[in-house]
């Protein structure tokens, strides 16, 4: 079997991808807008040797992930697997529909960890956002389950112009509900987000107070909530390292089997993905195009090939780059020091400014628009 190269590190981290089926239709989805169908998803078989594959590659722990990772009828034979083969399991879910079924035979299969998402600490406007009415409270019902059972809980909150003035809220709810962590996520433009830009995108005031509001909070609330924040890209100085780095910690396997170096990785056309179906995990890690495109610094142009941020963040993200500067290889607009720099500035500040469209919803098909929140 082919083994990572001695200079690149071996993955820590799977993100598993096991369905696009999902009941909710966020418009900032992080999966592709064209997504896999149940009919071409890997089957039992195929995923359980991806997870051994993964833990004799070093991988530690596995996000088991969707859409809605549970609406796999073999979820909790997966879960297993990933006990059986010591890998620490993270349930990613929408905690609504068979998630709630399926809870106590996760449990017994080895489940480690839940995460769970909140759209808003409103009903009214957490459903608005989602597009299933009834989502929220479903939601806050599995929350309490899993926090009884004993299982640490985090919530994920995607923050964006429709809930942003409420972060003060979606932190009291993560508190009430018992959850030992909570990520405050600012929207990442990729995907469906990308779509709904200018109806998510939030103004500078409103970033400025959530993070402010995000730091109080973590010194009130230190040794009872840990609090992960994700700043918005459009208002930064300087890029995050996607995953960890292109190709350096982290490994993402669609439903169909393609393996990427991060979840938007499809977005940049004229990359080659491999699939599991074909090569084994450790050959693609170590082979694939894909990964080697933009793992290192060799690929990066000045000003990131000369910057001492190079080994921290990267070079920051691909296919934001490619989205705004229309090349994948450039440096991320985020960066102060990029020369689209201003570019992103002036979307953010155009669109926060400009009254805010409709929401085009994710579907397994195309996007529908509906009124937003």
């Amino acid at each position: 079997m082919a083994m990572a190269p001695e200079h690149n590190p071996a993955p820590i981290g799977l993100l598993a991808e096991l369905t696009h089926r999902c009941p909710l239709r966020c418009p900032y989805c992080s999966n592709p807008l064209a997504l896999d169908r149940r009919s071409g998803e890997l089957d039992t078989a195929a995923w359980t040797r991806v997870l051994s594959e993964a833990a004799a590659l070093g991988v530690l722990h596995v996000h088991l992930s969707g859409g809605e990772p549970t609406a796999r009828a073999d979820i909790e034979e997966i879960t297993a697997h990933c006990a059986h083969e010591g890998l620490y399991t993270n349930l990613i879910t929408s905690g609504i529909g068979p998630a709630h079924a399926k809870l106590d035979g996760l449990v017994r299969a080895g489940l480690d960890h839940v995460q769970v998402s909140v759209q808003a600490a409103d009903a009214g406007e957490a459903d608005a956002i989602a597009g299933l009415g009834g989502a929220h409270e479903q939601k806050l019902t599995f929350a309490r389950r899993v926090v009884a059972i004993g299982l640490p809980l985090t919530i994920n909150a995607v923050i964006h112009r429709g809930n942003i003035r409420h972060v003060d809220r979606i932190i009291g709810l993560a508190v009430s509900l018992g959850a030992k962590r909570l990520e405050i996520a600012h929207t990442q433009y990729y995907g469906w987000a990308l779509v709904n830009r200018a109806a998510l995108m939030p103004s500078r005031e409103d970033v400025d107070r959530s993070i402010a509001t995000v730091e109080v909070a973590r010194a009130r609330l230190e040794g009872r909530l840990v609090i992960d924040l994700v700043v918005p890209d459009y208002y930064a100085l300087y890029p995050k390292a996607c995953a960890g780095g292109w190709g350096r910690r982290l490994i993402n396997v669609t439903p169909s089997g393609q393996v990427l170096p991060c979840h938007a990785a499809q977005t940049i056309p004229g990359l080659e993905f491999w699939n599991v179906t074909d090569r084994s995990l450790a050959e693609i890690w170590s082979a694939s195009p894909a990964f080697q495109a933009f793992r290192g610094t060799d690929w990066m142009p000045d000003p990131c090939r000369s910057c001492d941020r190079r080994e921290r963040d990267w070079g920051g993200c691909r296919c934001q780059a490619f989205a705004l500067a229309g090349d994948a290889a450039a440096t991320d607009p985020a960066c102060s020091l990029s020369p689209h720099h201003a570019m992103i500035q002036g979307l953010a500040a155009a669109e926060a400014d400009a009254e805010p469209p409709a929401y085009a919803y994710r579907t397994m098909s195309r996007p529908t628009v509906a009124d937003p929140a």
